[in-house]
C-alpha cells in the first residue's frame, strides 16, 4: 500500500486536529512565537557577550602562564591537561601585591575597565531580555493552551448534550467524566509544554549552532552528529508511552465509574453489607491504574540518561580535540557555554515526540466522543403548527439493538385534550413508546405524527418545549427549590413558582424548610423525601403549561395522603391537556380517556376503562390481579 507511507503518523494527526482549535487565537500564538525568538536572539547575545567579558577579565599576557605548576594546582583536574602551560591562563608572573589584590587588580592592570564595564552592560542587557522574551512567550503560549483546552471541554461538554438517549444507555456515566476532565487534563499540560517548546527552542538552537559555527565550524559539525543520537531513545520508548499512556487513562475513567456508581448508590452499599466488596473493586482498579502509569513512567525516566550519557560522550570528544587543536581558553568556554545552551533545546524537542503521544492517547478519547454522530436532530425542520389537534403513531416499531425489536406495529391516534394510559407488564415497552414523543430516541419505521407532520421533521426545540415530562426516577439539582421548579421555564417571578408548588399540594412543606424556596436541596435531592421530589417535579412540569403531559409513574413515591392531594393537583392541570400517562396503579388511570394495553412491545387492547373490563382480556386480567 504505497498511500499508507506518505500519510503523517496517526498520532501527529490527531495533535494537529488538537492544534487546529487554537487558531482562534493566532495573534496571541504570534506575539508568543515573536517572544521566544527574542528569547533564542538574547541567548545567543549573552554568549557573544559573555565571550567578550572574558577576554577582558582574562586577557592573553606574554609573560603570564601556569607553566612552572603542577597541573593539579594550575587548573585541577581535566581543564589542567586540555590546556597546561597556555599562555595568559594563570597568574604566576603577577607582582604579588596584584595578586593578591583579587580579580579586581587583574582587571586595573590588563584591560581597559571602561571596556569591560561596556561589555557587562551588554550581557546584562542581553539577560534582561531574555527574562522578558521567557515571561511573555510563556504567558502567551500557556495562556493559548489553556484556552484550547477549555474550548476543547466546552465543545465536549456541549456535544454530549447534543447526543441521543441511546448513547448514554451504552455508556457509562464515570467514563464520559473522565474523558472530559481528566483526559483533557492531561492534554492542558501537553498542549502548554508542547506548543512553548515548538515556538521558543527552536530559536534558542539555531542561535547557539549559529554562534558555535562562528567559533569552530569542524567542532560544531563534528558536534552535531551526536544529536540525531539522542533522538534514539525517543523513538524506542514512544510507542510505548502512548500504549501505556492510553491503557492508563483506561483504568482511570474506571476509577472514575466506580466511584460515581458507588457513591450514587452508597444507600444500596451499605444496606447490603457491600463496603468491603467496594473498596477491594476499587483497590484492583488503582492497582491496575498504578502498573500503566509507572511503565509510562519507566519509558520517560529512561530518556534523560540515555541522553545525558550520550552528551557526555561528546564532551569526552569536544574536550580532545580542544587539546588537538590548543583552543583559546576563553573560546572553549564560551563553546562549552553554547554546548550547553544547545542541549536543553535538544533534549526538550526530542521529548515533543514523547509529549504528542501521550497527549493523542488522551485526545483519541475524547474525539472519539466529539466524532459521534448526532443521530436526533433538526433535520428539515420547521416549526410546529399550534394548537395541538392530534397525535397519530403510524405503524411505529422501534429497537434497541438490531433484531431484538421492543415495539412492534403501534397504530393508535389521540386528539387534543385526551388522557392515555398506558398499562402492562413490565418490559412492554411503555416508557420506550412515551419517550419517542419527545425524541429521545427516532423509530426504527413507521412514524409519529404530530399536527399530521412528522415528528422528525419538526424543530426539536419547538417540539420539546410543548411537552412536560415526571419521571419515575425523579431527577432534582443540587440547587434551590424555586431553582429546580423554574427549571425549563426561564426566568419567572417568584409569584409563579409558588403557585405552581400549591397546585402540586408542595407550598406547606417547602416553607417549612430552613430558607423556604432559597433552600437548597442537595444532590438529587437528597435533603427531601421521595413524595416531597416527586411534588417539586410536577409542580416543575405544571410551571412549564405544556399542551402535552408525560406522567411516567408520576405518583409511584407517593404514600397514601400525598398521592390523594396530587392526584388532585393532576387531575386539575390536566384538564384541556393531552396526557399520556404510565400507571401500575390502575386504580389512578381508571377515568382517562383511552387505555392502551401493550404486551411485548404490542398493542393488544385499547378503549375505557369499562369497556375493557367488560370484554374480559388482558386488561381484566391485570385489573384483577390487583384488585382481588
Amino acid at each position: 500500500m504505497p498511500q499508507a507511507k506518505n500519510k503523517p503518523p496517526v498520532q501527529w494527526q490527531t495533535y494537529g486536529r488538537l492544534v487546529r482549535y487554537a487558531r482562534p487565537y493566532l495573534p496571541r500564538l504570534l506575539i508568543g512565537m515573536f517572544c521566544g525568538a527574542l528569547f533564542g536572539g538574547s541567548m545567543t547575545g549573552m554568549l557573544a557577550a559573555g565571550r567578550g567579558v572574558l577576554s577582558h577579565v582574562f586577557p592573553a599576557s606574554s609573560g603570564a602562564g601556569t607553566g612552572d605548576l603542577p597541573a593539579e594546582e594550575a587548573a585541577g583536574g581535566v581543564l589542567g591537561h586540555v590546556f597546561p602551560g597556555a599562555p595568559g591562563a594563570g597568574i604566576g608572573d603577577l607582582p604579588e601585591e596584584a595578586a593578591a589584590g583579587g580579580v579586581l587588580g587583574q582587571m586595573l592592570q590588563t584591560s581597559s575597565f571602561s571596556s569591560l564595564l561596556v561589555m557587562l552592560g551588554i550581557l546584562l542587557a542581553f539577560g534582561l531580555l531574555r527574562g522578558v522574551g521567557q515571561f511573555l512567550g510563556d504567558y502567551f503560549i500557556e495562556w493559548v493552551g489553556n484556552r484550547v483546552v477549555m474550548d476543547l471541554r466546552v465543545v465536549t461538554f456541549s456535544h454530549l448534550q447534543d447526543l441521543s438517549v441511546r448513547f448514554f444507555s451504552q455508556r457509562k456515566t464515570g467514563e464520559l467524566i473522565s474523558r472530559t476532565l481528566n483526559d483533557s487534563m492531561m492534554i492542558e499540560r501537553a498542549v502548554s509544554s508542547v506548543l512553548g517548546d515548538l515556538v521558543k527552542q527552536p530559536f534558542v538552537l539555531l542561535g547557539a549552532v549559529g554562534y558555535a559555527l562562528f567559533l569552530d565550524a569542524r567542532l560544531t559539525l563534528g558536534m552535531l552528529v551526536l544529536f540525531p543520537v539522542c533522538i534514539v531513545p525517543v523513538a524506542l520508548f514512544g510507542r510505548r508511552v502512548r500504549r501505556y499512556a492510553r491503557h492508563g487513562q483506561e483504568r482511570l475513567a474506571e476509577l472514575v465509574s466506580i466511584m460515581q456508581e458507588t457513591l450514587s448508590g452508597i444507600r444500596i452499599v451499605k444496606a447490603f453489607g457491600m463496603e468491603a466488596y467496594e473498596v477491594g473493586r476499587f483497590r484492583e482498579q488503582c492497582r491496575l491504574f498504578f502498573s500503566r502509569i509507572m511503565r509510562v513512567t519507566i519509558a520517560k525516566a529512561a530518556i534523560e540518561p540515555l541522553i545525558v550519557f550520550i552528551s557526555m560522550a561528546g564532551l569526552a570528544l569536544v574536550l580532545l580535540y580542544a587539546r588537538w587543536a590548543r583552543m583559546p581558553a576563553e573560546d572553549f568556554i564560551t563553546f562549552a557555554l553554547a554546548a550547553v545552551v544547545m542541549y536543553e533545546p535538544v533534549k526538550k524537542l526530542s521529548k515533543i515526540h514523547m509529549h504528542v503521544q501521550q497527549t493523542s492517547a488522551a485526545a483519541d478519547r475524547i474525539f472519539e466522543i466529539l466524532d459521534t454522530p448526532v443521530l436526533i436532530r433538526d433535520a428539515a425542520a420547521r416549526p410546529l403548527a399550534l394548537p395541538l389537534r392530534t397525535v397519530v403513531f403510524e405503524h411505529v416499531c422501534f429497537e434497541y439493538e438490531p433484531g431484538q425489536p421492543v415495539l412492534r406495529g403501534i397504530d393508535f391516534a389521540v386528539d387534543a385534550g385526551e388522557r392515555i394510559a398506558l398499562v402492562g407488564a413490565s418490559g412492554a415497552g411503555k416508557t420506550t413508546l412515551v419517550n419517542l414523543l419527545p425524541r429521545f430516541y427516532d423509530v426504527s419505521s413507521g412514524r409519529v405524527l404530530m399536527n399530521g407532520a412528522d415528528l422528525r421533521e419538526l424543530r426539536l426545540a419547538d417540539l420539546r418545549s410543548r411537552i412536560g415530562l415526571v419521571t419515575q426516577d425523579t431527577f432534582l439539582f443540587n440547587d434551590t427549590v424555586a431553582a429546580n421548579i423554574a427549571y425549563g421555564s426561564g426566568a419567572l417571578p417568584r409569584d409563579a413558582i409558588q403557585a405552581a408548588a400549591r397546585r402540586a399540594h408542595a407550598h406547606d412543606f417547602i416553607m417549612r424548610m430552613p430558607a423556604g424556596y432559597d433552600t437548597v436541596i442537595g444532590e438529587r435531592g437528597v435533603r427531601l423525601s421521595g413524595g416531597q421530589c416527586q411534588r417539586l417535579a410536577i409542580a416543575r412540569a405544571i410551571l412549564r403549561n405544556p399542551p402535552i403531559l408525560i406522567l411516567d409513574e408520576a405518583t409511584s413515591a407517593l404514600d397514601t395522603e400525598s398521592e390523594r392531594l396530587v392526584q388532585a393537583a393532576l387531575d386539575e392541570v390536566m384538564s384541556g391537556r393531552t396526557v399520556f400517562a404510565i400507571a401500575h396503579r390502575l386504580s389512578t388511570i381508571v377515568h382517562c380517556d383511552k387505555i392502551v394495553v401493550l404486551d411485548q412491545g404490542r398493542i393488544v387492547e385499547i378503549g375505557p376503562h369499562q369497556e375493557l373490563l367488560a370484554r374480559g382480556g388482558a386488561y381484566r386480567r391485570l385489573y384483577e390481579l390487583q384488585f382481588k
